[in-house]
């Protein structure tokens, strides 16, 4: 600190103390601030850990002079601290130069160059006189010539712990030679009981410096201690006498103090003396220490109450090198303690201080310094002598020692290298570990033959006390060999030097074994199959790598990297490497394994390989790199987020609209064609859901729209909701969202929004403000598989169609946009929904003999029936165009739509060339709007696309929209299969699906019913049952059966199930029974009105007589009694009057109507359940050529298929036909025949001529006629039977006519009257009569004909049909195991009888026969198993 005042007056300074350490600081600063001008306001205490405290320190000097006094703070544990107090004081009359910090920093460099032995005035005498110079830091220095080239002396740095001891005083050293000098720094008084007769203590002061000095010395009035005289001038190199005086005040009291005075040049007592700032010298300070007592012979003196903490050991060092401890002494008790320390028994060891006191409550630390020369422990043992009195002497005893060189070596001097890749390097760690308490220096050295093998990091440096240094050595093999190696490292002292023939340092040696060898690297999966990543994205995989060697290999990985696809190649190969390797250069141990962390990142939606290799890094050998050589194959497959529509259902007002309907209206067999594409680049401008526009009316960064058409519905009536199932059909999860436009905008300012809006946005503001559309939910994840259903609701609150454009957004994936669309209509208005003007016929082949029928879907969006017509004039126009041929016909031009239906039309489309045909049709609604609709078909020919054209083919049930668990909202049933295709199938054909309804309710059962009345009357469609129940958790089977007509058709059906819930259908039928009773009450019940029955009176009398009081108070009782007996109010429909002007009387004569009237119970609304059929039927014809293999599988309604023969003229005649049903067919067709002209007679007869003529020239029919005549009858073992066996074996074989029926009657009626006759005239054991034969070749006929009977086969495929409906039922309700395995029985063999061998047992079955074992299933056993008999038993 500094600081200049006047005499008489005091400057308080502050200083902060910082302990940054955590634990507590004792420290103590060595002044006496009694004595001294300068003081501590705590010059001792206790710093706590991470603490800082501000401490005052007083200047108030007692000369006008320069005062400077270099102050250490001692601290416990720790070197000292020197503090600088500099002040400068000034009177009237005398006023020195104001000491800085300057001054004293130039003061030390000019002591470090021998300048300060001069006063300030010799020394500015020589600056001028040239003999000094002023360097660069404004420091005086002697000039170059006298420096010898040799750079000016700077103030050293010096240790604390030096500087504190090396003072001339405590030890005989000092860092530069003292100005001043005292001859004692210390003096004990002793006892002075004698208060007046205490001698005075001379004190000799030498001026060592080559000016004069003045010593002045502090003198405070209250201290027994004095100096005499109090200031004296001092001749350069002059000795000067000065007397301490000591005065006790009072006996048996202990005394102390340090005196303090100060030492400066003459000249510096006025400013006006110092001509040059930089000869400026401060002042130096003196101080003594000074004890006694005045303690009488006999008396006790203080008792010392104390603590000390004192190391017993000093810190260890080197020899001849001096160690220093700190040692803390505690007075705990009520007085003061003198201490002195006395050295004669240890002068080895120095104390600073060494006498002194300390304050109750205080603490005094002490400094020890000690230089052992030798290595074995030194014991030292010091007095502290307390209070004056003997009793009270402390024993201290320390140890110390010099730190030898010891140094351990790991392994015991041994150093073992794995086996190292020949061309690399191996590198060990190797500890070596200094012993000592002390730091040491080494040095490795190795021969110069092992350099190249060998080496070493470091191979020098420092190791510090206790520390084990680990060193890494290198081992470098040339061949594939054993190696043993020498090394050995020499340590020393850093004090020491380092020598190899002196003793002071040490050597030890090391054995180094290694061996060099070679190896290669395998992957544990060579394929690595990482699937499915989103483009764009990141994933990692591992890489197992194996080094099957014994040796330590130093790799270098590379990738090559291969993408296949549907992509361009050229384009592709300029494509960054799509993986990163976390690391491409690495060692791996032997025998070990290293993880590869791949870091995969497609670009594209393709598929990628990446060929990992590697190469053996060998540095050290003539070639750096061996061979390239591949270790795994990584795959991997870029795709976009996938999601798809599985199904769709309505409710509300939409749930009267088919599950295939709705897949039209919200085009979505289209939207899942594009969620299959890639996103294009604009589309992922925006990888996730993002306010990005400030506009009401975002913009669209997809090129693709779609409309999701909600169909129409009359105002007021429930919204229409849409369910849809969305899927994830990727591989990785998907993250989606419907944004509206309001979720898109960023939200602004009120001030910054703009108040003009175009009708687009009023219109969009005014959807959204009243929420007509809405999603729920509106964003989602779905897990990949995972299934999510979203609710798209429409409410239809205004009359009008309400367009929205909604965003579907997946993320980072594709972005379509969705033109939300409803229309809501008067209710008094008729309506069809058109969902598009332009409707396209599957196309159709040209030559079709019979083209199917199509249909054309209209729905009756409003809530009154419409009538259309569909006007057929076009149509016509088509057909002349066309040579008079049919392209386009409607069957059903009119009809009618009930409200909420879909009405089907019936269409033939007809091409007569390979192009498109295209005509626009006018369809009229009666009392509503007309439509002009687009229809397309197109015509191809099927030679020239060949396989390619599948269009007239039925799609496959696959492909079907339709999930089985998608259900309306709130409703607990559902089917197992929500839409059967029956594919396709043949005319005349009876299909049956078996389906089951199941009831997922826990407590509540159901009651449905099937509407299998379609618009389509060319459908014939049955359910069985069309009615039940079905209990809670409950599942009833349901079999749908197509009757297909006897034209070839698409069929498209949409069968509705009523769903009622039991509970609120019995509250019905409960609440209308009560109501139906009470009619029938009402109608037989009449109320008699008047009054006086019970009277004689005349009616009008007894009313005229009811004016009197007591007549008036009987009338009014009977009457009470009259109205205490009310009848219920009567039935009736309730009728809505007419609206009043307001709406307050409208409504109270609606309470006061529906108060006064009962009105009919109203069932339940049923919820609705939608069964889809499709189906395609195809002539026979053309199912023989599309689907030979199929035909076996349906069977033909005989039924239908007779009826249409003969609603048919044009039907053809089955070949196989009977005669007796030819004969009526032959006279049906003959008018015909005979209405032809003759050139149309005369071309039918070349044609057939033609064909016959053909055939009969073909070799290949030829040899099929001579195959088919040859064929021999197929025998069937399940139908022998003995009769037919006979007719086998007979001479005559088998009889190639067939008689009539009438002809086959005829004979058996013959044979029966004559037969009694011939019988009796034959022989038993003879042949067979003739009209036996007859008899049974009749029955066998009628058999046949009874097998070929429409109602035989009806009854064998319903047999057929119920047998197999029985067993899925069982297998449904889990009664039976269908894939079980059967149970298989051996039998003994049936040749083990006796006289039966097994040859004539397997080829003579008719006349070797067993009672036990019937012949037929004998046979089947021998087909079965030759050598042993098997029974098959069901499971």
């Amino acid at each position: 600190m500094q600081s200049c005042i006047n005499l008489g007056e005091y400057l308080i300074q502050p200083l902060e103390m910082t302990n940054s350490s955590d634990v507590p600081a004792y420290y103590q600063f060595d002044i006496d601030c009694k004595q001294s001008v300068f003081s501590i306001d705590s010059p001792c205490g206790i710093l706590d850990g991470m603490s800082t405290i501000t401490l005052k320190v007083t200047f108030q000097p007692t000369h006008p002079i320069i005062c400077h006094r270099r102050v250490a703070c001692l601290i416990h544990h720790q070197d000292p601290l020197f503090l600088d107090l500099i002040g400068t004081c000034h009177t009237e009359t005398t006023s020195p130069v104001i000491l800085t910090l300057k001054h004293l920093t130039r003061y030390r460099t000019h002591m470090a160059r021998g300048l300060t032995f001069f006063s300030p005035d010799i020394l500015g005498t020589m600056l001028k006189e040239g003999k000094l110079l002023v360097d660069e830091n404004g420091a005086l220095t002697l000039p170059p010539e006298i420096l010898e080239d040799k750079s000016p002396e700077e103030y050293p740095n010096i240790e604390p712990m030096v500087e504190y001891f090396h003072d001339g005083v405590s030890s005989d050293f000092t860092m530069f030679p003292p100005h001043v000098s005292l001859s004692i720094k210390e003096f004990d008084f002793g006892c002075c009981a004698k208060l007046r007769e205490v001698e005075p203590l001379p004190l000799c002061v030498t001026n060592h410096t080559k000016g004069k000095i003045t010593v002045i010395w502090t003198k405070k009035t209250d201290s027994p201690f004095q100096v005499i005289p109090e200031s004296c001038d001092i001749p350069p190199l002059k000795t000067m006498d000065f007397r301490v005086t000591f005065q006790p005040p009072q006996l048996n009291s202990l005394y102390a103090s340090e005196l303090e005075g100060f030492a400066f040049y003459k000249v510096l007592r006025h400013y006006s003396n110092i001509e040059e700032s930089v000869t400026m010298c401060p002042s130096w300070s003196l101080t003594i220490r000074l004890c006694g007592h005045t303690f009488q012979p006999g008396r006790q003196h203080f008792i010392p109450r104390y603590t000390m903490d004192c190391h017993e050991a000093f810190p260890p060092v080197c020899r001849s090198t001096t160690t220093y401890r700190s040692m803390l002494f505690c007075n705990v008790g009520s007085t003061a303690i003198n201490f002195h320390m006395d050295r004669e028994k240890c002068p080895a060891v120095l104390v600073k201080p060494s006498c002194g006191s300390v304050a109750p409550g205080t603490h005094q630390i002490f400094l020890l310094s000690t230089c052992p020369v030798d290595t074995s422990t030194q014991h030292h043992m010091l007095s502290l002598h307390l209070n004056f009195c003997s009793s009270f002497t402390k024993e201290i005893h320390l140890k110390s020692r010099a730190e030898p060189l010891v140094l351990l070596l790991e392994s015991d001097g041994n150093l073992y290298f794995r086996p190292t890749c020949v061309g690399t390097f191996s590198s060990r760690t190797f500890t070596i570990k200094n012993c000592t308490r002390l730091p040491m220096l080494f040095r490795w050295k190795i021969q110069q033959l092992d350099k190249k093998l060998l080496s070493v990091q470091p191979a020098e440096g420092m190791i510090l006390p206790n520390e084990a240094l680990a060193q890494t050595w290198t081992f470098t093999p040339s061949e594939q060999t054993k190696y043993l190696l020498r090394s050995w490292v020499t340590v020393w002292r850093e004090q020491e030097l380092l020598d190899d023939k002196t003793t002071q340092s040490i050597r030890y040696v090391l054995r180094v074994i290694g061996e060099g060898s070679f190896g290669t690297l395998t992957a544990q999966d060579e394929q690595v199959d990482v699937g499915s990543i989103l483009v764009g994205s990141t994933q990692s995989c591992e890489v197992t790598l194996f080094n099957n060697g014994a040796c330590s290999l130093q790799y270098i990985l590379s990738v090559e990297q291969m993408v296949t696809g549907p992509c361009d190649p050229e384009e592709v190969a300029s494509d960054p490497l799509a993986i990163t390797l976390d690391h491409y250069k690495g060692t791996v141990a032997a025998r070990g394994k290293i993880f590869l962390q791949a870091t995969l990142k497609p670009t594209r939606p393709l598929h990628y390989s990446w060929i990992v290799s590697y190469a053996i890094s060998t540095p050290k050998a003539t070639t750096p790199l061996g061979e390239k050589q591949s270790v795994c194959c990584v795959t991997a497959t870029g795709i976009y987020p996938s999601i798809c529509i599985t199904d769709a259902c309505g409710t509300g007002s939409a749930r009267g609209i088919s599950k295939l309907h709705l897949w039209r209206l919200f085009s979505l067999e289209t939207l899942n064609q594009y969620l299959e594409r890639e996103p294009t680049p604009q589309e992922l401008t925006f990888r996730v859901p993002t306010r990005h526009s400030i506009e009401r009316i975002p913009s669209v960064y997809t090129p693709v729209m779609l409309d999701f058409n909600f169909g129409a519905a009359p105002i007021g009536c429930m919204p229409s909701v849409v369910v849809l199932m969305l899927q994830n059909n990727g591989m990785i999860p998907v993250n989606w969202a419907f944004l509206f436009p309001a979720d898109q905008t960023i939200d602004m300012e009120y001030w910054a929004e703009s108040a003009e809006f175009d009708p687009n946005e009023l219109h969009q503001m005014r959807i959204q403000d009243n929420q007509l559309f809405t999603v729920f939910p509106k964003a989602g994840k779905l897990l990949p598989g995972e299934e999510q259903t979203i609710n798209l609701t429409h409410r239809h609150d205004f009359i009008g169609t309400d367009r929205l454009p909604v965003l579907l957004k997946v993320s980072h994936g594709r972005e379509i946009l969705l033109n939300f669309i409803g229309v809501t209509l008067n209710p008094e208005r008729r309506y069809i929904h058109f969902t598009s003007t332009t409707h396209i016929f599957t196309p159709i082949a040209i030559g079709t003999y019979d083209p199917p029928k199509q249909i054309y879907e209209m729905y009756n969006g409003g809530a009154t029936t419409v009538v259309y017509e569909i006007q057929v004039d076009a149509l016509m126009k088509v057909q002349e165009e066309n040579f008079h041929h049919t392209v386009f016909v409607c069957l059903n031009p009119k009809g009618e739509i009930g409200p909420g239906l879909t009405a089907h039309t019936e269409w033939i489309f007809s091409p007569l060339e390979a192009r498109m045909y295209s005509v626009e049709v006018p369809i009229h609604i009666l009392e509503g709007d007309s439509a002009l609709i687009n229809f397309q078909g197109i015509g191809f020919d099927p030679h020239v696309m060949g396989e390619t054209a599948q269009f007239d083919k039925m799609v496959s049930p696959a492909t079907t929209p339709g999930s089985a668990k998608l259900t309306v909202p709130g409703l607990t049933v559902y089917l197992s299969q929500p839409r059967i295709c029956l594919g396709n199938i043949p005319v005349y054909s009876k299909c049956s699906r078996l389906f089951f309804l199941n009831n997922a309710s826990e407590n509540e059962a159901v009651v449905f019913a099937w509407h299998t009345e379609t618009s389509n009357a060319m459908v014939i469609l049955n359910i069985t049952p069309e009615s039940g129940i079905v209990q809670p958790g409950e599942s009833i089977q349901c079999i749908l059966t197509l009757h297909a007509s006897e034209s070839p058709c698409f069929y498209n059906a949409d069968l509705i199930c009523e769903i009622f819930t039991q509970h609120p259908l019995d509250q019905y039928e409960k609440e209308l029974k009560e109501w139906e009773t009470e009619k029938a009450r009402q109608a037989v019940e009449f109320t008699i009105t008047e009054k006086d029955l019970n009277t004689k009176k005349n009616p009008k009398e007894s009313l005229k007589g009811v004016s009197n009081s007591l007549e008036s108070t009987k009338f009014c009782k009977m009457l009470t009694e009259v109205q205490k007996y009310k009848t219920l109010p009567p039935i009736k429909n309730i009728q809505a009057p007419n609206p009043p002007a307001s709406r307050s009387e409208r409504m109270h004569l609606r309470n006061k109507d529906t108060s006064r009237l009962w009105a009919k119970p109203e069932p339940p609304k049923p919820f609705l359940m939608h069964l889809g059929v499709t189906a395609r039927s195809h002539s026979i014809d053309d199912f023989l050529a599309n689907f030979p293999d199929d035909l076996p599988q349906y069977f033909l309604s005989r039924q239908i298929k007779g009826k249409a023969a003969r609603t048919h003229a044009t039907d053809k005649v089955s070949p196989s036909r009977s005669k007796i049903k030819r004969q009526p067919i032959k006279s049906q067709n003959w008018p015909e025949l005979e209405s032809c002209t003759e050139e149309e007679a005369q071309l039918v007869t070349d044609m057939l001529s033609t064909v016959i003529k053909g055939l009969l020239e073909e070799t290949q029919f030829q040899e099929a006629v001579i195959r088919s005549l040859a064929e021999p009858t197929p025998y069937f073992c399940q139908l022998w039977s003995e009769e037919s066996a006979k007719q086998k074996h007979s001479p005559g074989g088998t009889t190639t006519t067939t008689p009539t029926s009438e002809f086959s009657q005829n004979n058996r009626l013959e044979n029966e009257d004559s037969g009694g006759e011939t019988s009796a005239a034959r022989s038993s054991d003879a042949h067979e009569s003739l009209s036996v034969i007859i008899r049974k070749e009749q029955f066998r006929e009628q058999k046949e004909y009874i097998i070929r009977m429409p109602a035989f086969a009806n009854l064998t495929e319903m047999v057929l049909a119920n047998a197999i409906q029985n067993i899925m039922v069982e297998a449904s309700r889990g009664e039976m195991v269908l894939t079980a395995r059967p149970r298989v029985i051996a039998l003994p063999p049936p040749y083990s009888q006796k006289g039966i061998s097994p040859a004539v047992s397997m080829l003579k079955p008719s006349v070797i026969q067993s009672p036990a074992v019937p012949s037929v299933s004998f046979m089947s056993e021998i087909k079965d198993s030759v050598g042993q008999r098997h029974i098959v038993l069901p499971s």
